[in-house]
């Protein structure tokens, strides 16, 4: 935990339900009468937010990876500077709906092993990890089913298909064990009441 605010993410594969989860986990904490922010990336602020148009909307090649990767630290750099900053400086839990870690397994695996470009880049000019990520696990399948039942607009990555989020899951979980104190693995694919209640369960265990 850091002195001032506490950062935690969520992360998952398209699907999963982390967004809901995360604005769910919002309510509760505000509820109990602390002070939070909900954000996201790609976005967050508005620079972020105008990258944001540039990297979910599209044909999925629009971008090479190294492209993509130097637009998605961009914009977090920018997000990392406005808001959460601030935001933790202020003391205030600080929720954001994916982080570097995404970069890690999207700009990482997509297209070509970019891992460690995407490392070097973090480490200068990012240079900070979550102090807790929530990681929602999901059948691959399903996600990608739930998230183009969307329909929306930012369907850039499900339209890599399946195999791509296969392989994202597998990593997200890598990652999780690589970073045991770091990760919180909560089971997705439930009703979201139940999920929430053990969201709530690991994240309240280590707030302040």
């Amino acid at each position: 935990m850091t002195a001032q605010g506490t950062f935690i993410t969520f992360e998952g594969i398209d699907g999963s339900g982390k967004s809901t989860q995360a604005r769910m986990l919002v309510d509760r904490l505000r509820d109990e009468g602390r002070e939070v922010l909900l954000t996201r990336e790609p976005g967050g602020s508005p620079g972020a937010e105008e990258i944001r148009r540039l990297v979910l909307e599209g044909d999925p090649d629009r971008w090479s990876a190294e492209t993509e990767l130097l637009l998605f630290t961009a914009a977090r750099r920018d997000h990392l500077e406005r808001t959460i900053e601030p935001a933790l400086a202020a003391g205030k839990t600080v929720i954001c709906d994916r982080f570097a870690d995404s970069t890690r397994m999207y700009q990482g695996l997509s297209r070509g092993d970019l891992r460690a470009k995407v490392d070097v880049l973090h480490n200068l000019m990012i240079g900070r990890e979550p102090n807790l990520t929530v990681l929602i696990d999901m059948n691959p399948e399903t996600g990608l089913t739930r998230a183009l039942g969307r329909q929306g607009t930012e369907e850039r990555f499900e339209d890599f298909g399946p195999d791509l989020q296969r392989r994202i899951r597998a990593g997200f979980l890598d990652l999780a064990r690589a970073y045991p104190d770091r990760f919180r693995v909560i089971v997705g694919g439930r009703d979201r009441e139940s999920v929430a209640e053990d969201v709530h369960r690991a994240v309240s265990s280590a707030l302040p």
